[in-house]
């Protein structure tokens, strides 16, 4: 397989767009549970914001795949952005009316945003040759080490601006961020999926039943799941520690760093080590940053424990998303990749609604408890479905 003539153009026009478009989440996961807990209702709803962003990810997931199949990705990628200016602008609004649930819509756009965003890594790999795709979906994901710093930064640098509507100033600047995104992307030329792709190849429950798959969606599903639930909760944990939220913006800060900066790294340790290999380290690392949370409540342990939890992010789901490279035919790949995504932030909708609730009434260490029992649950069916010993290397699919 040959790349496409503008291979490394597109390539790096998805990284930057990665960094920009990036930044919106991290927006959201600074400061969604903050202004959950100032405008909610009853304060059992704080997450509930950050919730409604998983669901907006969830729900929109596969219908971005389907309009990519149709008008291609590069349309996706506009509406997208569209969708990111609008999070900016009824966020704002949110701010300046003291609607809870105006903010809900808000976020709930954020997370179309996101859906849109997160398929930029699958973009870059359907675009190079098979020997690079690892190293294109890692190099991608990099571009989200910059969305470590712009996102935060937006928040600790415009969060005061319009008095006394604390992030409102933010937001605005949240929507002008994603404009640069939109005009990043439209530089992208990628080539529209044939119409009849999405009703050739195998059934999908054919396709379900490979035990690579299997292993490469329950690791990325609890990845994502594990990341989320602790990073949900940790600004708010700090503020009731009695933290500023200086200090949270900056843990947050970290934490997307540690999650985008060894991409830098992944792709190349996932064609030495193999992609099952990278993605039980990944679980290895975040059962760390799970006891790096329980071993204490002081501004060092929460940095510690974000950090370690971005680093396992990072290797737990490019490794499984390399995986899941392995796992389809050309003319499945808009249909798995699609599915892929909705299995991830479909089963974060609960978790990070139920992350808050069990912070506000039971505290920040039994939120890091409960992340042993996934991690084990990815780890046993890495195991069990024999991929970790298996001598099969990223993109050697027939």
């Amino acid at each position: 397989m040959t790349g496409l003539p503008n291979e490394r153009g597109n390539v790096a026009r998805l990284a930057v767009a990665q960094a920009l478009a990036g930044a919106n989440a991290s927006v959201i996961f600074a400061t969604g549970s903050v202004v959950g807990n100032t405008l909610a209702p009853d304060k059992a709803l704080a997450t509930l914001p950050i919730t409604v962003f998983v669901i907006g990810t969830a729900a929109t997931t596969l219908p971005a795949g389907a309009l990519a199949q149709r008008f291609g990705r590069r349309t996706v990628f506009l509406l997208g952005t569209g969708c990111g200016v609008l999070v900016g602008l009824l966020a704002s609004a949110a701010m300046l009316l003291g609607s809870f649930w105006l903010f809900c819509l808000a976020t709930f756009m954020g997370g179309a945003y996101m859906a849109v965003t997160v398929s930029l890594r699958f973009a870059a790999a359907d675009c190079t040759p098979a020997e690079r795709r690892a190293r294109a979906l890692s190099f991608v994901m990099a571009g989200g080490l910059f969305a470590g710093v712009i996102g935060p930064q937006l928040v600790t640098h415009t969060m005061d601006l319009w008095p006394p509507y604390l992030f409102a100033a933010t937001y605005l600047a949240q929507a002008g961020v994603a404009v640069l995104a939109g005009i990043v992307l439209s530089g992208v030329r990628l080539p529209r999926p044939a119409r009849g792709g999405e009703r050739a190849g195998r059934p999908l429950t054919e396709i379900l039943r490979q035990p690579r798959l299997i292993a490469a969606l329950m690791a990325g599903v609890i990845s994502y799941f594990t990341m989320n639930w602790l990073m949900t909760s940790a600004p708010l944990a700090m503020r009731l520690c009695g933290l500023p939220q200086a200090d949270a913006n900056l843990g947050i800060q970290w934490h997307v760093l540690a999650m985008y900066g060894p991409s830098f790294v992944t792709g190349w340790f996932i064609a030495r080590f193999t992609a099952p290999k990278v993605v039980a380290a990944g679980l290895a690392i975040t059962a760390c940053a799970a006891l790096a949370g329980l071993s204490g409540l002081n501004v060092w342990h929460f940095w510690g424990s974000l950090v370690l939890l971005g680093l396992g992010w990072n290797f737990g789901f490019v490794g499984a998303s390399a995986m899941v490279l392995d796992c389809y035919r050309p003319e499945e790949r808009t249909r798995v990749q699609s599915m892929n995504d909705f299995a991830v932030f479909g089963s974060m909708v609960v978790g990070s609604f139920l992350s808050g609730s069990l912070l506000i009434g039971y505290g920040w260490k039994i939120v890091c408890l409960i992340c042993f029992a996934p991690l084990l649950l990815a780890a046993t069916t890495l195991w069990g479905t024999g991929v970790l010993r298996s001598p099969v290397r990223a993109h050697s699919r027939a």
